[in-house]
């Protein structure tokens, strides 16, 4: 199926010449003389690539971008004008243009702008897609449980989700606080952007700084070159920070400041990096405990606890036991081309009897034996 062009311009004999060279081009191609009509036919067709004059008669070329832009975010607009300022070429680009053409038109730069972005369109759809499977992958309703408090913990999560605050998951080794923070971050506003996760435990507090907010090249021994930190990675998107009781105390009043400001220098640098991030935090600690014996900071945790989630562990949600076993036998017959039959009752009350320290991971790896 040819990729189709819309071509919004008040001059007819520029668009008849440039309809003719895109269609001997293989392209599908749709016209309209005025702004009013461009809209319509970006209602009713699927267009690919879309060029648009600056000056027409019904309406700036500039505030049909805007318009366009606000509807159609992911459309690429190549500008096209006989006045070719930078200053031209600059807002159209603040405002979301992909590139710009000047009249007279050079038809061989034409046509490589325009395969550019349509592979442009390409990437965007195929990361929608991804983004679309992902979120099915973590939706809510794929965290199965028939316990009450997992129930309400569930019920809360899509307007936790709508939130940017950050959220504190607290619960014990195996419990699922990773699904639970990915299902938040997949189910928000954020979801085309990075998860970013980070596992606190054991890293000093030089390898956890360079971690989170990167290095410069010669900061310390072996840093041959320029290191990105994962709130760098994270921007625009979420962090998990993942067992942050185990973050070294020297280390959380810099955690603190980044919390607060969303601001940072790289290890060895002086450059002030500002990003957009939704942070996810969680614990297996009891943190009040630590901060009373002096081990975590109380104003970091006050920052962290704005949206305390509390996973209870499996002993505590017994009821789900014989629904995890047959899904995880489940996922075993698909992984492993199998069709062993749902757990026996027998085996269900071994299940139930006992005690499960390391909560869900444990369940499905006695499963998987």
């Amino acid at each position: 199926m040819p990729n189709s062009i819309l071509i919004i311009d008040d001059e007819k004999a520029i668009l008849k010449v440039m309809e003719m060279n895109l269609q001997r081009e293989g392209y599908s191609v749709f016209t309209a003389d005025n702004g009013n009509d461009g809209l319509k036919i970006l209602q009713e067709k699927d267009i690919d690539v879309l060029l648009l004059d600056h000056q027409m008669p019904d309406i700036n070329g500039i505030e049909l971008l805007k318009i366009i832009k606000n509807r159609y975010k992911d459309l690429p607009v190549i500008m096209v004008t006989a006045y070719g300022t930078i200053e031209m070429a600059v807002d159209a680009m603040k405002l979301g243009a992909f590139h710009y053409l000047t009249k007279p038109i050079n038809f061989d730069e034409m046509y490589i702008i325009i395969k550019n972005a349509v592979e442009q369109k390409k990437l965007l759809n195929r990361v929608e897609m991804l983004t679309q499977e992902v979120k099915k992958l973590y939706g809510m309703e794929n965290i199965i449980t028939n316990n009450q408090k997992m129930k309400e913990i569930l019920e809360m999560l899509p307007s936790v989700a709508d939130t940017e605050a950050t959220i504190l998951i607290m619960g014990e080794t195996g419990t699922g606080k990773e699904l639970i923070a990915r299902a938040i971050h997949y189910n928000s506003k954020r979801a085309k952007g990075p998860f970013v996760k980070v596992n606190c435990t054991a890293l000093s507090e030089t390898i956890l700084e360079s971690e989170l907010f990167g290095h410069e090249k010669g900061a310390f021994t072996g840093a041959y070159k320029m290191r990105k930190g994962r709130f760098e990675i994270a921007d625009s998107g979420s962090i998990f920070l993942d067992e942050m009781g185990d973050i070294p105390i020297s280390m959380q009043l810099k955690l603190l400041r980044v919390l607060q400001e969303m601001e940072f220098e790289r290890v060895g640098g002086s450059e002030t990096i500002k990003v957009d991030v939704r942070v996810i935090t969680a614990t297996n600690r009891d943190l009040e405990d630590a901060v009373k014996r002096g081990s975590f900071r109380e104003d970091l945790y006050y920052r962290i606890n704005i949206i305390p989630i509390r996973i209870p562990p499996l002993r505590e949600r017994k009821d789900d036991i014989p629904l995890l076993a047959n899904h995880f036998i489940d996922k075993f017959n698909k992984k492993n081309k199998k069709s062993i039959k749902e757990a026996s009752a027998e085996l269900i009350t071994m299940l139930m009897e006992y005690h499960w320290p390391g909560n869900i991971r444990e369940l499905e790896n006695a499963i998987e034996r």
